[in-house]
């Protein structure tokens, strides 16, 4: 039924909760491919011109990939087929863009549990995959969740 997830993942231990479920899916459902997941946000227009636009996005880029390279050896090491990318933009934009041309089936992601003005200040990316993927999207509330705040 599924034959590739997308996992976005923001870095965060949270984030990782949905990683057992990932397993148990991509496992009992016979997934051929995980995707891991990171966006990125292009360096703001109006940051301080006596920085390095070019090499503050490098930088930020390479730790995205060098996190994402830690998850996929962890995964592969359980047998899993995985490879990651970094995507470039807002992440609930770049998840569902990437998911569209890419023939994901799944999407798998935790969601840090935030509501009222912390969920309107900071957004949901689980909340927008939700609403707009064309894909299903597994969501995943970890136990420490920050629920009310």
């Amino acid at each position: 039924m599924y034959r590739k997830m997308a996992v976005p993942l923001d870095g965060s231990e949270l984030a990782e909760c949905v990683l057992p479920h990932v397993e148990a899916i991509a496992r009992g459902c016979s997934i051929a491919e995980v995707v891991l997941l990171r966006a990125v946000e292009p360096v703001p227009v109006e940051t301080p011109p006596a920085w390095d636009f070019e090499a503050v996005q490098k930088a930020t880029t390479k730790v995205a990939e060098d996190y994402l390279a830690k998850v996929q050896a962890d995964l592969s090491k359980e047998g899993l087929t995985v490879r990651s990318q970094v995507l470039m933009g807002k992440a609930g934009e770049a998840i569902t863009e990437f998911v569209e041309r890419n023939g994901v089936d799944l999407i798998a992601i935790a969601t840090h549990g935030r509501s009222g003005i912390t969920r309107w200040a900071f957004g949901s990316v689980a909340d927008k995959l939700v609403r707009f993927s064309s894909v299903p999207v597994l969501v995943i509330r970890p136990e420490r969740s920050q629920s009310g705040t």
